[in-house]
């Protein structure tokens, strides 16, 4: 049997050793799931609902569990561990209390005569690739949804995170839901193509890298299977010469070193006029120097441990090619010394295009700050991206915010306020940031058959 270890990113002992599945045993969860969505489609909605409840209430009982598994697994301080299993359980939470509005009939007058509904229906199990940067989040914002729906779900977390994995896999079994409709997946790459190859399984949505995305959007083209793809982002923080610029400022630190900048949506890319861009500059790195690193089981921590000693090793190359072409280090940008995945808060200024931290994305607590003389030249900035997931803008002129926010070629922009997630706001980009969406209506949607029935 093939096994494999995870590591601290604390320390870099061995947590753990984990067995993978065998592909018998992958086929026979498969056939579980399927087994399993003939009677959950047609489960009441009330129970379903009651399912997702009472995963929710399992989220807040064990926070201290959960809390203390992310923070050792992949190095998340723990308040903000506490923060993300609130969120996870409001996502379910959402999906139970929604539920009936959700999946409620549209009506259709139709111009012909007559009237037709669309039907939110389930189409079978689908399969959620999960990465390792938000282990319940992201599990949430997939489950929950198709759990509602009717659809059955099988769930390939990160190696890393196998230990939350299997504390995510006991909160659902523990909620009452029947055998099936749930399975979590120790498996090879290999193995998901098969999954994905198989005709029994009706889509995947990954969270992931562009090269993940790639391999698995090719697998579900040439089988003919929904997917939906959550990958980079390298999101624009434009600030406008009349923005309130100590808000601008706090929320440019915590969007940018939360998570030690290993998210999606951070505010990667500072963007900012020259009237205030000395003043930003210098707030901005003040505020950075109050982001320490250290134990994530400390409550003083705010940047724990990278999750990987390769994600460190990557973050810092694209910091050292920056500064080999010219660019100005501010602050960090030096690998400490000692144990652990630590990488300390940097700021970068004056990035070109011929360095990698222009392009690439930064997964990890570094921000390029820029300085634009107009509008144009930020709107123009921002959209020189392959990316288009989120992004904020801040100045007081209402209208042109708005009209930056239609100019932006991404899936999300926040006003005077980061790109939040919250359960009822649909999350995805455009361009190389992914496909589809989750959360809200539009997450319930992706993995709907949205069948049309003529009454008349």
């Amino acid at each position: 049997m093939h096994t494999y270890k995870t590591v601290s990113p604390l320390n870099g002992e061995v947590l753990a050793e984990y067995t993978m599945m065998t592909d018998t045993e992958v086929t026979a969860a498969l056939t579980r799931a399927t087994d399993a969505y003939r009677d959950w489609a047609g489960v009441s909605l009330d129970d379903r609902v009651a399912v997702l409840a009472r995963i929710a209430e399992l989220h807040r009982e064990r926070s201290a569990e959960l809390a203390e598994a992310m923070a050792t697994e992949m190095g998340k301080p723990l308040a903000q561990a506490e923060g993300e299993i609130a969120l996870s359980a409001s996502i379910y939470e959402y999906y139970a209390r929604s539920g009936a509005q959700l999946l409620a009939d549209e009506v259709i007058e139709v111009k012909a005569g007559g009237r037709a509904v669309v039907r939110t229906a389930p189409t079978g199990p689908v399969l959620g690739i999960m990465p390792w940067n938000f282990p319940l989040y992201q599990v949430a914002r997939f489950v929950a949804p198709n759990l509602l729906l009717g659809n059955t779900v099988l769930l390939k977390h990160a190696r890393s995170c196998t230990r939350t994995a299997l504390l995510i896999d006991a909160v659902i079994a523990d909620a009452s839901t029947p055998k099936g409709v749930y399975e979590n997946l120790i498996v090879s790459s290999s193995q998901i193509g098969d999954l994905i190859a198989d005709d029994r399984l009706q889509g995947v949505s990954l969270t992931g890298s562009e090269e993940a995305g790639r391999i698995v959007a090719t697998q579900a083209g040439r089988h003919l299977k929904k997917c939906v793809l959550e990958l980079g982002g390298s999101d624009p923080f434009i600030v406008l010469s009349d923005a309130d610029l100590d808000l601008a400022l706090d929320l440019a630190a915590t969007g940018r070193f939360s998570n030690a900048g290993q998210s999606c949506t951070s505010s990667k890319r500072m963007i900012v006029h020259s009237d205030v861009y000395d003043r930003f500059l210098e707030g901005f790195v003040a505020r950075a120097r109050q982001w320490n690193t250290g134990d994530p089981l400390d409550p003083e921590t705010r940047i724990g441990p990278m999750a990987s000693a390769s994600g460190r090793t990557e973050i810092a190359e694209q910091v050292a090619d920056a500064v080999a072409k010219g660019a100005r280090l501010h602050l960090g940008g030096v690998v400490p010394d000692g144990p652990g995945a630590f990488y300390p808060a940097t700021v970068l200024t004056d990035v070109t295009p011929d360095m990698r931290a222009y392009g690439e994305e930064l997964f990890g607590p570094v921000a390029v700050v820029y300085k634009v003389d107009s509008v144009e030249e930020a709107v123009a900035l921002a959209n020189d991206s392959r990316f288009g997931l989120g992004s904020a803008v801040f100045t007081r002129d209402e209208d042109l915010a708005a009209d930056i926010a239609e100019r932006l070629e991404v899936g999300m922009v926040g006003l005077n306020t980061l790109i939040r997630s919250q359960p009822d706001m649909p999350f995805g980009g455009v361009k190389a940031s992914g496909i589809g969406r989750e959360l809200g209506r539009l997450g319930l949607d992706e993995f709907a058959n949205k069948k049309t029935v003529r009454l008349s």
